[in-house]
């Protein structure tokens, strides 16, 4: 990969989901990564602006992307921009990666990493709300690092997933679109809620053996699940959330008013450390909140530049 602009085909190929979730894996148990925390501007028009940098011993990269929740009335994906990567030490710039490519793989990946270390029953079905670019990031990873066969689609959209299930159906999956996901939840051991998270999308309790990857909400006002059920689920199963950022940002748990300072995380996880040991027996479904980090977008550049810089 030269020192260029990469395409958002050729960032695709450069991040494969199982070997992205290993690099995140990686990435988590690493003591030279440094992520500053990130900034976030709002824009006037209510869009936001995000810059998000981390580095480790050999890589810099910052995420720089602006996120407009209603931009697909526009006809225009809701994030847009780059992911720059250096060299620490030389301090050239190695690559530029295609920034919304980055955010849907990187995104699905850490679902995919969360799902191989805590899913109960990791064969699915798998239920997917919200059938827009993160449902069908999901769905490739799932399929590609658990080897998901079967997918459920609910969208408020059914255009969008049919359009979903027709690519379930192009990779060779057994799918199907749904008009209610509450009642879908009875039947899929697995599920994603990718939504807009601009109001509650879930209400319905998701089964015993269920692993939820709950990736829409990433700031406090934003939900996908109703309070209620995140308040069942802290009595009944085990929340993890994706790094100590979701303290303030895990919009889903912070208006259920969960503590979230104490719940795990994947790194706690990833590093079997005492606060998961305290947590690892519980029995019930296994709630995981997505919030997003720059460490993950290290991880992708980490696993798309070439051995010579890995």
């Amino acid at each position: 990969m030269s020192a260029s602009f990469c395409s958002p085909d050729a960032t695709a190929q450069a991040l494969p989901y199982p070997a992205l979730a290993r690099e995140i894996e990686a990435v988590l148990r690493d003591p030279s990564v440094q992520v500053p925390p990130r900034l976030v501007e709002r824009l006037a028009s209510g869009a936001s602006l995000f810059v998000m940098p981390a580095h480790d011993a050999r890589v810099a990269i910052t995420k720089l992307i602006t996120f407009v929740h209603d931009n697909a009335a526009r006809g225009l994906p809701s994030i847009q921009g780059d992911i720059v990567v250096f060299d620490t030490r030389t301090g050239q710039r190695l690559t530029v990666l295609d920034g919304p490519t980055v955010t849907a793989r990187r995104t699905a990946a850490v679902s995919l990493l969360a799902a191989q270390k805590l899913a109960p029953q990791p064969e699915g079905p798998l239920l997917i709300v919200g059938a827009g670019v993160q449902g069908r990031a999901h769905l490739e990873a799932f399929h590609a690092g658990l080897g998901t066969q079967e997918v459920w689609v609910a969208s408020r959209s059914r255009a969008s997933a049919d359009a979903l299930v027709a690519h379930a159906h192009a990779l060779g999956l057994r799918a199907r679109a749904v008009d209610d996901a509450d009642a879908a939840l009875a039947h899929c051991p697995l599920v994603v809620t990718a939504t807009s998270a601009q109001a509650v999308a879930v209400r319905g309790r998701p089964r015993a053996d269920a692993f939820v990857a709950a990736v829409g909400a990433f700031t406090p006002q934003m939900v996908e699940w109703a309070p209620e059920v995140c308040q069942h689920l802290a009595r009944t199963g085990t929340l993890v959330v994706d790094t100590r950022d979701a303290d303030h940002e895990a919009g889903d748990l912070l208006q259920a008013n969960l503590d979230v300072t104490t719940l795990p995380t994947l790194a706690d996880v990833a590093r079997h450390t005492p606060v998961w040991q305290a947590q690892a027996g519980r029995r019930g479904p296994v709630f995981f909140k997505s919030c997003g980090w720059a460490g993950w977008d290290l991880a992708a550049a980490r696993c798309a530049l070439p051995v010579s810089h890995a």
